[in-house]
């Protein structure tokens, strides 16, 4: 497994248009939101689109990367790093949030990925990274736990239980 996380440009169309296509037509939630609150077919209004660099009413700064195979020269995934959490983000969000599209599950990619992620946070100086994932996400809750996550609580948001995890990196750092 031979993975980066990239930023998008128009050299990398053609590999996300397809990763959200697939996505698309599962008629499932696309996760992390930055990927999905903007149409990709309009590409170039859709790359101005992915990372917040200023703070506003409810926008969070943040960063989005999408998770490249070198090896195979396919986008597996995308992740969006907020640089800070605001009260919603604190309950249910998180600093990361990340998504791996459908056909590229149980591969290993999203523990990976979280890895590269925690990197990033890293390089933002941010220490306790919260990372959420709804209880029945069995797969996103062992990534989570595979790079550290400890279960701090579970809360009730909008009729589902959210668990809220905490990787310290400072004690990662250390092991």
């Amino acid at each position: 497994m031979s993975l980066v996380l990239i930023k998008a440009d128009k050299n990398y169309e053609t590999q996300i248009v397809d990763m959200m296509d697939e996505w698309t037509m599962t008629g499932e939630k696309i996760v992390p939101y930055a990927i999905r609150k903007v149409d990709y077919h309009d590409f170039e209004q859709y790359l101005s689109s992915l990372d917040e660099t200023e703070p506003g009413e409810g926008i969070i700064p943040g960063s989005t990367y999408f998770c490249l195979d070198t090896k195979r020269d396919r986008i597996v995934g995308a992740v969006n790093i907020r640089h800070y959490l605001n009260e919603q983000l604190l309950l249910d969000g998180g600093h990361i949030g990340d998504g791996i599209r459908p056909s590229e599950r149980r591969k290993g990619y999203a523990t990976k990925m979280i890895e590269l992620a925690l990197e990033k946070c890293r390089e933002l100086n941010i220490h306790n990274v919260l990372m959420v994932c709804d209880k029945d996400n069995i797969g996103s809750a062992k990534s989570i736990q595979n790079n550290g996550g400890v279960l701090e609580n579970e809360v009730m948001v909008d009729g589902t239980i959210v668990q809220r995890y905490w990787i310290n990196l400072d004690e990662q750092a250390q092991i």
